[in-house]
């Protein structure tokens, strides 16, 4: 029996993908890479996935699992061989349990991130990972990438959310660990090791994640800042008045909210035109939401003093709050309209932020005139998406070909020297992996290597993703 024959076995005929338009799963979200897949297939068990590593490793099939499709590295996409195998895991999307004393849920791993989101606030509770695409992208795919958001600077990583995993390995074995305990010292933390290695490990099937309690109240503020080393020192003073009701601390360049202005004119940008950067902070308080405004005024007042803040708007009601983060939320998006761009996800120690990209502007505005510095991101975990975006009136196209190599190579050499990660929380995929090698140290990568000859001898999970073997 030939691998089709025996995928169609295992899930049946209609979850076995051959023919037809397969662009939603052999092209990448960026609409940068066409892949060609053998099949795609989609299981809704986790026996089932098992059942279909084990016939691909009978035949050296390589397997690319993907959930929603969102990465940004190519870390999902099959290569253009015709050889790969897509495992989708978007049918198995169930929620397994919800333990509201040991405050946890299990989920499958293509539970879409805003379907866990909204079942732990029906329960009462909040679950905290929060990113823009967070009505598409998957749990799995977030633990596979270990992602970010709005709300690392309280709650963490995707990695620090998760408890315990069901993994299926590269020998299609079944490693139960969901048992949802804040304390195992047992041997190696297996979980971490699936956790950020985008499936070339094995294949997150479900996890089991934290929940917290639900808070009394959530107020939003959206200050203007004169520079980066302001936005820094406001976001010290915020650890101060709000300490863990901080929950978000998102910068905006004005380059970048000038494009979410002209693209999406229904968005009102506060403040943009006036300053270099502008702040989004969360402020989340479990005691009342009068308690959380007296905090928010504390802040603010002191910032005006200290000449960090020249002018804030404070959201009155959910639905302004919802506003300014939607306008946050819609820069990728007005990047996109303005034309091909180079991103990059980097993250440097908060206090060298300032510094790095006052050397890094400077860098690029020498090799390349006129360039444009998309910079927004996470500044509260240190996390920037410092894109760079064609000159006025440029061929945008062009500008990517030609200048993708030694922008890079600019960027990532800055970042080293800061001392900094070249993937904060978008991973390594198939984009970053020459660039790892150079910028991570001989001795990582040696151990990362031991680690994937371990795990997957055959190389059959993602290669060529993360590290090379």
């Amino acid at each position: 029996m030939n691998l089709i024959d025996n995928l169609r076995q295992i899930v049946g005929s209609a979850h076995v993908l051959t023919e037809g338009d397969l662009s939603a799963w052999e092209m990448d979200w960026r609409k940068r890479v066409q892949g060609k897949a053998l099949a795609v297939v989609r299981p809704r068990s986790t026996t089932e996935v098992a059942a279909i590593v084990k016939a691909c490793a009978g035949t050296g099939a390589s397997i690319v699992a993907q959930g929603g499709n969102t990465g940004l590295v190519v870390g999902s996409t099959p290569d253009a061989s015709g050889q790969q195998v897509v495992l989708s895991l978007q049918r198995m999307n169930a929620i397994r349990g919800l333990d509201a004393a040991n405050l946890t849920v299990t989920v499958e791993a293509g539970c879409i991130l805003q379907t866990c989101q909204d079942a732990a606030r029906d329960a009462g509770f909040l679950f905290p990972l929060s990113l823009a695409a967070e009505g598409s992208c998957t749990i799995g795919g977030n633990l596979a990438t270990n992602a970010g958001g709005t709300q690392v600077v309280r709650y963490g990583n995707a990695r620090d959310l998760c408890l315990g995993l069901e993994v299926v390995t590269a020998q299609g074995e079944i490693w139960d660990g969901l048992s949802g305990l804040r304390k195992d010292n047992t041997g190696y933390d297996l979980r971490d090791l699936f956790v950020g290695s985008e499936g070339t490990l094995g294949i997150i099937t479900a996890a089991t994640m934290k929940l917290y309690p639900a808070p009394a109240a959530r107020l939003t503020a959206w200050a203007a800042v004169p520079s980066m080393a302001q936005a820094v020192k406001l976001l010290g003073l915020a650890h101060r008045h709000l300490g863990a009701g901080l929950t978000g601390f998102e910068v905006m360049g004005q380059f970048a909210l000038s494009l979410a202005a002209k693209h999406f004119s229904q968005l009102r940008v506060p403040l943009y035109t006036e300053t270099p950067y502008c702040v989004l902070l969360e402020n989340s308080d479990h005691e009342s939401e009068n308690h959380a405004r007296e905090q928010f005024e504390r802040l603010l007042e002191v910032a005006f003093e200290d000449g960090c803040v020249t002018d804030a708007v404070v959201a009155e009601n959910l639905s302004q709050a919802s506003q300014l983060w939607h306008v946050r939320e819609s820069i990728p998006l007005a990047q996109a309209e303005e034309g091909p761009n180079i991103k990059h996800d980097v993250s440097i120690a908060v206090s060298r932020i300032p510094e790095f990209v006052a050397a890094t502007e400077a860098l690029l505005e020498q090799a390349v005139p006129g360039v444009r510095i998309v910079n927004f991101g996470h500044l509260g975990d240190g996390n920037l998406h410092f894109n760079v975006q064609a000159p006025e009136g440029g061929d945008a196209k062009a500008f990517l070909g030609q200048q993708e190599a030694s922008v890079n190579t600019i960027v990532y050499d800055s970042v080293h020297r800061f001392g900094g990660s070249i993937s904060a929380e978008h991973g390594v995929g198939s984009l970053k992996v020459d660039k790892l090698e150079q910028h991570k140290s001989p001795v990582a990568l040696g151990l990362m290597r031991a680690v994937k000859r371990a795990l997957d001898p055959d190389n059959v999970m993602n290669p060529g993703r993360v590290v090379r073997i």
